[in-house]
């Protein structure tokens, strides 16, 4: 074990990503994260008491796949390792569903990725998520309007995903490969600005010639926003059922005046629970609507409603729901 290894094994322990003793199902392109991810996890297999096999898909985007997957074949079978493959047609389900490519993409692969697990038995899907995709997720969701929920870490560990390489920096693992003396496989598609993930990433190499600790900060400003979040939602949880509460599809909010940053805390926090959209913007807007209600300084009428909200004023409570 080398002492990138090492730290990437002191990473997983630190987390908690509760992966020991785990058959594991490797999501593998042949491009440079996931096969450095294949590299670092066979290094650690016997540390962590894994056991891995490999899965790879062809989207049928490129020429280079057929190229692709005979290069995964070869470390499979350098390995000795399982290797399950798909051919999906990504283009036939962008457009029956109305998506972009991407989005197609990557619901039909993990589709594939989460049946073959469970064909498998494994309880852990590996992806080679690196600290550059976490920077350009959270761009992403601020460019949406994600608000402060945009400032949270993405999870190493989510349901059945597992994401190792989380903390480390793309560049990083190619130098770890380059060390190794193992070849990968470069996705040209992805320099090409046909999405917003990829535009992002040609934005970025600008801001860290400027700032090249950029990702590192921003991921330790990600857990301090998890921490005071953390903090907020136990708070509240801890009077759900005496100020607030969910009634099947509505949201009932005690009687009486609010703190108006704790009922938007509150708003997020619930519509979360909803399933409710939670746009920074509008929910702002609402919390100032909801305010004037609630504090007897609105109309004074026992319902209300405000853009897609009906607000009904009953005895035991305010009742907020979403209409359509």
């Amino acid at each position: 074990m080398n002492r990138f290894e090492a730290d990437v094994l002191a990473q997983i322990r630190r987390r908690g990503d509760g992966v020991e003793n785990a058959r594991v199902l490797l999501a593998i392109s042949g491009g440079g994260d996931s096969t450095a991810l294949l590299a670092v996890l066979w290094a650690l297999r016997k540390s962590l008491d894994l056991e891995i096999s490999l899965a790879h898909a062809d989207h049928g985007l490129r020429p280079e796949a057929a190229e692709d997957a005979a290069f995964v074949r070869d470390l499979a079978r350098t390995l000795d390792l399982d290797l399950a493959e798909a051919s999906l047609d990504v283009k036939a389900h962008a457009e029956k569903a109305g998506l972009g490519l991407e989005t197609a993409a990557r619901e039909l692969r993990w589709a594939w990725l989460k049946a073959e697990a469970e064909a498998y038995g494994a309880t852990v899907i590996a992806t080679g998520h690196t600290l550059d995709d976490h920077t350009e997720t959270v761009l992403l969701r601020l460019q949406r309007g994600g608000g402060a929920g945009s400032l949270t870490p993405l999870p190493a560990r989510q349901g059945p995903r597992w994401s190792p390489l989380i903390e480390c920096r793309r560049a990083s693992l190619r130098r770890y490969l380059e060390g190794k003396g193992l070849p990968w496989r470069e996705d040209a598609s992805n320099a090409e600005p046909f999405t917003p993930r990829n535009r992002w990433r040609k934005l970025l190499e600008a801001m860290r010639e400027e700032a090249p600790l950029l990702d590192q900060h921003l991921w330790e400003t990600h857990l301090q926003v998890r921490d005071l979040r953390d903090l907020t939602e136990a708070s509240l949880r801890a009077v759900e059922g005496r100020d607030w509460n969910r009634v099947e599809n509505a949201l009932r909010l005690k009687p009486g005046p609010w703190d108006e940053i704790r009922l938007r805390a509150l708003l997020e926090l619930a519509f979360r629970d909803l399933g409710w959209p939670r746009e920074a913007a509008a929910l702002r807007a609402l919390t100032a609507w909801l305010m004037e209600h609630l504090s007897g300084h609105g109309a004074v009428t026992r319902s209300a409603t405000f853009g897609n909200f009906a607000l009904s004023l009953e005895p035991d409570g305010a009742y907020l729901h979403r209409m359509g």
